[in-house]
């Protein structure tokens, strides 16, 4: 609750875990069509999607994908699936905002400062900076008022989504089937026809293969691949020999010696007594009891805000808080706290999370900080923003002498010390092990028609923030169709397989239908036991169909397509209660059935919205690739 929220370190988080579900790719035809909604993307209600509000989720959520996996490439969102996806989150977030706005949901400035005050990205030394806070901004091309304004919404839409999900509970009685479904043991046997049983059986048509070979021909291509040369310009490496002076730093100092003031900070712990569950009345009373208690015996905070504490994030520390300045908590838990002498314990101070006893344990006077102690920061900072003018101006440049000289990257690479590096082989697929050159842009470049006929240079590509590259075609080779000779041999292999999987198919539903009819004449494997938590003694792809059989009548039977493995039938001969699972098992399997029903519930709650409120997508804006 109140330290929680505080400590809170998923900033710029449109949906929240809840409502993040993987991409369902159904359905893509009839929810995507031309709805006559202009230049947007799509319209919900009076409310309009626009083309850069999509381009710019897609161009997150690439960041996103880099920021977990690497480098990626950007074509994995580039298909009609992914793209619904992502405008079905914009979509989503809109629909939350507009049911937001209209319950009057609203995240207080003090719920903002205290998310901001407990983000590690914004601290030095561990505790918040003002300073870092704009920096760490500035670096993300971010204002703190369009950051504020972004944090307000996306908490506003947690209030939402938080309270929907909290509805999807599973019931007891549920719950305890579930697990007990999860636990119980089914003792199997296993059929296995191998597909290599079935190999010498294949007799493939005459011409079979050069017919698979002329219907997938693109299968059997080598790639264009062109090797080139390169050059790179950015920031780091114009102001790499950048120097500044002591009087420069000194100078910056003076005129900015506001930044450096060290506000006084306290350390304090507290009692909260939460009203949201019990109602003002009986929470003021418990708050007021507790202080009548504590006033007895002042010594007894900490075991008192352990036992009777509603902040989860403080309670187990007696209270503790650690030391924050003025902005970091609620405005009234902030001026009881700096109205405390060191020591003093508060009367009962009301919040928007309820009542609050506080006890003041420590004081941290404002101060300045020295010259000395900031020389460092303010030398980077100066050192960034000259080196920032100097990138922007040798930017404009470099572009241009790679345009007008398009004959070579030598004259621009001279003019700004580059090295022009040679590349390997390139194929039009991005590889991270090619460093500038694993870019969607950059390949695109390089085998653009001109580039190719031409050789000559390609336009400058920003790769990353302020830095360009420009390439230029030194060697290629088109496209080639491998001969059939080269590759019939490992086409006849996969017809082969493909057959024998056919015949091993055939076969094992041939048995399967005899078993059913009580025909049981083959020879079983040793029994197995396995259950729902552990099915590795059983092949990945059988495992649901084993725990679909009927146990109504045992034994019962089963048959299982292995792709590139044959074929498996399954003897189902009993069924027990599994082992009773320890608390800590047993209580992440209800934590996992509680997050899916959660799941379901905000689902069914978006699709509701969705039927209230009037969507419609624009199916040829959403369709065109970004230029």
């Amino acid at each position: 609750m109140f330290d929680a929220v505080r400590n809170n370190k998923k900033i710029v988080q449109i949906f929240l875990a809840l409502i993040t579900l993987p991409f369902a790719f159904f359905g893509v035809d009839s929810y995507v069509r031309n709805a006559g909604t202009g230049d947007a993307v799509a319209r919900i209600g009076d409310v309009k999607i626009s083309q850069q509000q999509f381009q710019q989720a897609v161009r997150e959520q690439q960041e996103r994908l880099r920021a977990q996996m690497g480098q990626v490439d950007p074509k994995i969102l580039d298909t009609p699936e992914a793209r619904k996806a992502i405008l079905d989150d914009l979509v989503d977030q809109q629909l939350l905002t507009l049911e937001a706005g209209k319950k009057g949901l609203l995240t207080s400035d003090g719920a903002i400062r205290n998310t901001i005050g407990g983000i590690d990205a914004f601290k030095v030394d561990g505790k918040f900076s003002q300073e870092r806070y704009e920096a760490v901004l500035r670096g993300q091309g971010m204002t703190p008022g369009g950051f504020e304004a972004r944090l307000r919404q996306d908490l506003t839409l947690q209030q939402l989504a938080t309270a929907v999900g909290q509805s999807g509970v599973t019931a007891r009685t549920v719950s305890d089937r579930i697990i007990a479904m999860q636990a119980e043991k089914r003792d199997i046997q296993e059929f296995r026809l191998p597909l290599d049983a079935y190999l010498d059986k294949v007799k493939l048509a005459d011409g079979a293969a050069k017919k698979f070979y002329d219907d997938n021909g693109k299968q059997f291509e080598v790639p264009e691949q062109a090797r080139v040369e390169f050059a790179v310009l950015s920031m780091e490496g114009v102001g790499a020999a950048l120097t500044v002076s002591d009087a420069e730093i000194k100078a910056w100092y003076d005129g900015h010696k506001d930044r450096f003031q060290q506000a006084e900070e306290r350390r304090a712990s507290h009692i909260l007594i939460a009203s949201e569950k019990i109602g003002k009345d009986k929470a003021r009373a418990r708050a007021e009891d507790l202080l009548k208690e504590m006033q007895k015996n002042p010594t007894a905070f900490a075991s008192l805000a352990k036992k009777n504490s509603d902040d989860p994030g403080s309670a187990g520390k007696g209270g503790d808080l650690g030391f924050f300045g003025r902005g970091m908590m609620v405005k009234p838990f902030e001026e009881a706290t700096f109205a405390l002498k060191d020591g003093e314990i508060s009367g009962i101070v009301e919040s928007d999370f309820g009542f609050h006893i506080i006890k003041l344990t420590g004081i941290h006077a404002a101060k300045e900080k020295q010259l000395a102690d900031v020389r460092g920061e303010i030398e980077a900072e100066l050192k960034k923003a000259a080196a920032s003018r100097k990138f922007a101006e040798a930017a404009e440049v470099f572009s241009n002498m790679v345009y007008e000289q398009s004959d070579s990257l030598k004259p621009a690479a001279e003019r700004f010390g580059l090295a022009v590096k040679q590349s390997e082989w390139l194929g039009r697929q991005a590889n991270p092990a090619n460093g500038p050159l694993a870019n969607e842009k950059v390949l695109a470049a390089v085998f653009s028609e001109d580039s190719v006929k031409n050789r000559r240079n390609t336009e400058t590509v920003e790769i990353a923030p302020n830095t360009l590259v420009a390439a230029r075609i030194v060697d290629y080779k088109p496209a080639t169709l491998q001969p059939f000779d080269s590759v019939r041999d490992s086409i006849e292999t996969l017809l082969r397989r493909q057959e024998a999987q056919a015949l091993a198919h055939k076969e094992g539903e041939t048995r399967l239908e005899a078993l059913r009819k009580g025909n049981d004449s083959l020879k079983w494997g040793a029994v197995k036991s396995v259950s729902r938590l552990d099915p590795r003694q059983i092949p990945q792809p059988a495992a649901p169909t084993v725990f679909k059989m009927d146990t109504s009548k045992l034994p019962a039977y089963a048959g299982v397509d292995l792709p590139g493995a044959g074929y498996a039938l399954f003897k189902l001969v009993g069924v027990n209660a599994g082992d009773a699972l320890d608390d800590a098992r047993k209580q992440a399997l209800l934590r996992q059935l509680n997050t899916l029903e959660a799941q379901e519930e905000v689902q069914s709650y978006l699709a509701a919205l969705r039927s209230r409120y009037k969507v419609e997508i624009n199916k040829a804006v959403l369709e065109a690739k970004d230029k």
